[in-house]
């Protein structure tokens, strides 16, 4: 069993890494394999509508000179996904909103080859609209009928600074739970 967890921030180790870490820290003590991809910062487009992946169904984009193929392929080879992102706007970065956009079309295209991943959000922000993130990423997950675990409140950490949320011990608590159902979620399934 493997986990791909993709970093939707620009600070490649910086708040959101660190959230994100703490899961995968729990599910590589349970015995699953894990790996994290940095897309924040990284030249990803948004969907052009082309649906071209319609027409293609060989579970890539069209649009293939950017990363988001790579990201594609590392999905379909997890039993779960990890989408993390700090808050802008009350919302996802930018990054993390094209390879939701671009690999959602090419799941719905080609069958709904993401059904039945395991998928959670991980949420960074400094004040406010970590509620209206974590919504937008699992609405992905239902979408794609994956499979969504829970942990004892919304899967977010607080703060700006690079670092702080280390001082944020309930949601370092939060996403260690989240490593915790994660993962038995994943063995129930997997059998």
């Amino acid at each position: 069993m493997n986990v791909v967890a993709f970093n939707g921030s620009p600070r490649k180790n910086g708040n959101t890494s660190i959230l994100i870490r703490r899961v995968l820290d729990v599910l590589e003590d349970q015995g699953i394999g894990t790996e994290t991809v940095q897309v924040g910062g990284k030249p990803i487009r948004g969907c052009i509508a082309c649906y071209k992946c319609f027409e293609n169904k060989d579970r890539h984009c069209a649009v293939d000179k950017d990363m988001l193929n790579d990201c594609v392929d590392r999905m379909l080879a997890a039993d779960g996904i990890i989408l993390g992102s700090p808050t802008y706007f009350a919302c996802m970065s930018p990054e993390i909103k094209a390879l939701i956009d671009r690999a959602g079309m090419v799941s719905i295209a080609n069958g709904m080859m993401l059904r039945r991943k395991v998928g959670a959000a991980v949420v960074a922000v400094r004040r406010a609209g970590a509620v209206s993130t974590f919504d937008a990423i699992n609405h992905f997950y239902t979408i794609s009928e994956m499979i969504i675990p829970g942990s004892r409140y919304w899967n977010m950490g607080f703060g700006r600074e690079k670092g702080e949320v280390n001082d944020d011990a309930e949601g370092l608590e939060i996403m260690k739970t989240l490593g915790e159902n994660m993962a038995w979620l994943l063995k129930k399934i997997g059998g």
